[in-house]
């Protein structure tokens, strides 16, 4: 395969044009034209993420986040995008992300899948008139359940070590809003829209007490602890529907501890 035809996959699961205005999507570095027999597939392109890449002898890296976001004067070694750039290029190893445009076409129903909600539905409408693309989702608890319990839920369900919580654990939830990644600027839609409790990441200290203040409780998984699913998503899809191509992931390594 090449890597145009590897592209033509990944956008048949998520167009490019779902993409928010303010992302970078698509295929970032590296030729369409070039052979690919492996694929590496990880969350963020850090230089360990990129190493283990070169280490499989890998043909092109996949990727969540976008290692380039903005414009770039120079691509020199000092520079920490720049360099991994750099290491991409000299190993002849082509990189593609697929950030907001697979959260729109994917991300939610996956979690949502995780968490066995029913009676979902989109909580951030993104494209008008395509009720199923959107950011995160809503949906019904297959039977109430307290804070406490829900939290230890999402922490088997992602296979996460911690989670965090905003309000009383002993207050019953049945309405859930979940959106995967940094959410707390949806957490005023989930109030409007009638959730019970929030689950994301990067809810910072007075988000989350102000969330409960709104009467909704909130669970931070973290950014990494519920995208990292796109991992394996992405690898099943990739191995159904080719035949020929060696599948590597990097390894789940959440990016911080908690003592």
């Amino acid at each position: 395969m090449t890597v145009n035809e590897v592209a033509i996959l990944l956008e048949e699961l998520a167009p490019i044009h779902y993409a928010q205005s303010w992302d970078n999507v698509g295929l970032l570095v590296g030729s369409k034209d070039w052979r690919v027999h492996k694929v590496y597939i990880a969350l963020d392109a850090t230089e360990e993420v990129i190493c283990h890449a070169i280490e499989e002898k890998a043909d092109i890296l996949i990727t969540h986040h976008p290692l380039i976001f903005n414009s770039m004067n120079r691509i020199v070694e000092n520079d920490y995008v720049g360099k991994r750039v750099m290491m991409l290029m000299e190993h002849h190893i082509a990189y593609y992300a697929m950030h907001t445009n697979y959260d729109v076409c994917r991300m939610g129903q996956l979690a949502e899948k995780k968490l066995a909600l029913t009676q979902s539905v989109i909580l951030e409408e993104c494209i008008e008139g395509e009720q199923d693309k959107g950011i995160g989702r809503m949906g019904m608890l297959k039977e109430s359940m307290n804070l406490q319990t829900l939290a230890l839920i999402v922490k088997d369900a992602f296979h996460i070590s911690n989670v965090k919580t905003f309000g009383e654990i002993s207050t019953l939830l049945n309405i859930v809003a979940v959106l995967p990644g940094s959410g707390k600027d949806d957490i005023d839609l989930a109030v409007e829209k009638g959730a019970d409790v929030f689950i994301s990441g990067d809810i910072d200290h007075h988000s989350g007490i102000d969330a409960v203040e709104k009467g909704i409780c909130v669970i931070d998984a973290g950014h990494y602890g519920i995208e990292h699913i796109f991992i394996e998503d992405i690898a099943l899809y990739l191995k159904g529907h080719t035949g020929t191509l060696e599948i590597c992931t990097e390894p789940k390594n959440e990016p911080f501890m908690v003592w």
